[in-house]
């Protein structure tokens, strides 16, 4: 097939769909149906739904259910922080940065298939299966994000972004849909219980992440080839992320916006990840199902994301990258202050729709800000967002950790999500240091 120019309506569509292809691995895995799959097995519950015990023996060693999968969580982004200076910069020296996009693609939905075998037994192979669909998931986003500024111009990119995460939003709904009649009407389906058809959503997730993406491979050029590979490239990514950190001190815009970024994603990613586990463990649901409740509101946070999406980009022409920026990390501070005190499954729904409007807002605008940002003479864009995503996947390692390490001392996720609003502060001190210019 012929190479699409830049710009090109099909190249546009073809990159975003990968969003709608890979963004179950978001929804069924990060946000609904595995943390309730750990938590209903980790969790030992009375009659009336008091929690008896959750801890869990990992390896002889006696944890807290939530640092366990925290602890876990940040140990595969601290692996993806240190691999994505040595993919990003093989696949800009060799030109393959698909190749690399595709592996990790099919890591992390192979992973995803092997969920169905977790179980508390072999509890280690579960957290390992959890562990590489996590890396393969966040990998693949190095060379995906990457891409951007190579397929579309300056003036589509926030359009584009924005497509990719609500493509991303509505494709993960519809498979959860899916799961979810699977797992409640299992009776209908000629499932014995619920256990199978909830073990069979990871398998789902996995088929239809490689299935959906090989729309986005057919169109997709391979890369800017540059020369064959040599034992000397391995390295070459950390030399290149060092070139940019040396180019930064001559552009004051994209050092303060990265800064930025840094500290307030940090708290958006790990709110992201925990919200589900926060949910079981902190809200009185009396007679209402948990499990119905809580796919309840991530179906909420999901759909209101497309609009939150949609809106901050038409927001952003109007009034600029950084200033909806700040207005977002204001709304989050609100947010959780408000998360602290809620104790209902109301309460929690209209967090949720709160959490869903500005949580697609922050991904999109802040990639397609960093994108807009790059020297325009930029030719090594995966050495470039690699060093975004190296930013964002250390803060979610210490965030992540931070969580686990409140939730473990005080007893309550409840306080660790008010912990985090510190981060949220700095974020819009720091973005209102941010020059702003034309493109934002």
């Amino acid at each position: 097939m012929n190479k699409l120019p830049r710009g090109h309506k099909k190249l546009l569509h073809a990159w975003a769909f990968y969003d709608w292809a890979n963004s179950v691995y978001s929804l069924v895995i990060s946000s609904a149906i595995f943390p309730i799959f750990y938590g209903a097995l980790t969790i030992v519950k009375d009659e009336d739904g008091t929690i008896l015990n959750d801890t869990v023996d990992f390896f002889g060693i006696s944890f807290n259910n939530d640092s366990l999968i925290s602890y876990v969580t940040a140990a595969a982004f601290l692996v993806v922080s240190i691999l994505s200076p040595f993919l990003s910069g093989i696949a800009d020296y060799v030109g393959n940065k698909k190749s690399f996009l595709k592996f990790f693609c099919y890591l992390g939905a192979l992973s995803c298939i092997g969920l169905f075998w977790f179980s508390l037994e072999h509890l280690w192979l579960g957290l390992l299966c959890y562990f590489l669909a996590l890396i393969g998931f966040w990998a693949s986003l190095v060379f995906y994000n990457s891409y951007l500024p190579d397929i579309a111009f300056p003036n589509q990119q926030d359009k584009v972004s924005a497509k990719g995460f609500s493509l991303g939003y509505i494709g993960s709904v519809i498979l959860l849909v899916i799961c979810l009649l699977m797992i409640l009407n299992y009776e209908t389906f000629g499932f014995e219980s619920e256990a199978l058809p909830t073990r069979l959503s990871f398998v789902l997730t996995g088929v239809w992440w490689i299935g959906f993406s090989q729309y986005t491979y057919i169109y997709l050029p391979k890369g800017n080839k540059k020369a064959a590979f040599t034992k000397n490239v391995l390295f070459n990514g950390f030399r290149e992320l060092r070139g940019i950190w040396i180019t930064l001190k001559h552009n004051i815009q994209l050092k303060r916006y990265l800064a930025a970024f840094f500290v307030y994603s940090m708290a958006v990613q790990t709110i992201m990840l925990v919200a589900t586990y926060f949910g079981i463990e902190e809200l009185e649901w009396g007679e209402q199902d948990a499990t119905t409740g809580l796919i309840i509101s991530i179906l909420l946070i999901q759909l209101v994301a497309v609009v939150g999406a949609t809106l901050t980009s038409r927001l952003a022409l109007k009034f600029g990258n950084i200033k909806i920026l700040i207005f977002i990390n204001l709304i989050w501070i609100a947010i959780c202050g408000y998360a602290f005190f809620i104790v209902s499954p109301q309460q929690f729904y209209v967090a949720a729709a709160s959490v869903g409007l500005v949580m697609g807002g922050i991904q999109s605008l802040s990639r397609s800000t960093y994108s807009k940002m790059l020297p325009e003479n930029a030719i090594d864009t995966a050495s470039y967002f690699s060093f975004y995503d190296v930013a964002e996947k250390i803060g979610i390692v210490i965030g992540m950790f931070l969580y686990g390490i409140v939730a473990q001392i005080t007893g309550s996720v409840r306080n660790s999500i008010l912990f985090l609003v510190i981060f949220f502060i700095a974020g819009v001190i720091l973005l209102l240091r941010v020059p702003i210019k034309r493109t934002v």
